[in-house]
């Protein structure tokens, strides 16, 4: 099996609309340059080098401490009172619970009353002046109800019975 031909890759190389302007030349000023000492080692000999000085660390910039807003202070100071407040009023209803039914079931009684006192006088009145209720009472039946075609006129017959 013969091997494929390689070819270099294609290559675009584009030419610029513009001719390219050199960007101006900035003197550097020198850093700090670290300092040469002249050191004497154990054997007597004398090497001059570069001192090495460590980084400083960068500090952290201290945070300002801000004053607590005012809305705040309030809601702390308020939080335990209206807290206080829930747990006294939840005392107080567990210590008061049997005469709170014991009202509930006297409103209800009283309710009742005030309801039947009208109705059973009207009842008692009733049956002294013996006026009924009247057994005879008109209705009207409509026997037949005809007409023609869907929107015709219908036609019926009225019963009046007395």
């Amino acid at each position: 099996m013969p091997l494929p031909e390689h070819h270099p890759p294609i290559t675009h190389h584009p030419i610029p609309i513009t001719p390219a302007v050199p960007a101006p030349i900035v003197p550097l000023h020198p850093g700090p340059l670290p300092a040469v000492q002249t050191i004497q080692l154990p054997d007597g000999r004398l090497i001059t080098g570069y001192t090495l000085t460590p980084d400083q660390p960068q500090t952290a910039p201290v945070p300002v401490a801000r004053p607590v807003p005012s809305w705040a202070k309030t809601t702390a100071l308020l939080a335990p009172t209206i807290g206080g407040g829930i747990a006294a009023a939840g005392y107080g209803l567990a210590a008061a619970a049997p005469g709170l039914i014991a009202a509930a079931h006297a409103l209800w009684a009283a309710a009742a009353l005030l309801i039947l006192i009208p109705l059973g006088t009207v009842a008692i009145l009733r049956t002294i002046t013996g006026r009924h209720r009247e057994e005879h009472t008109e209705t009207t039946q409509i026997v037949q109800v005809t007409a023609t075609g869907l929107f015709g006129r219908a036609h019926g017959t009225i019963h009046n019975h007395h």
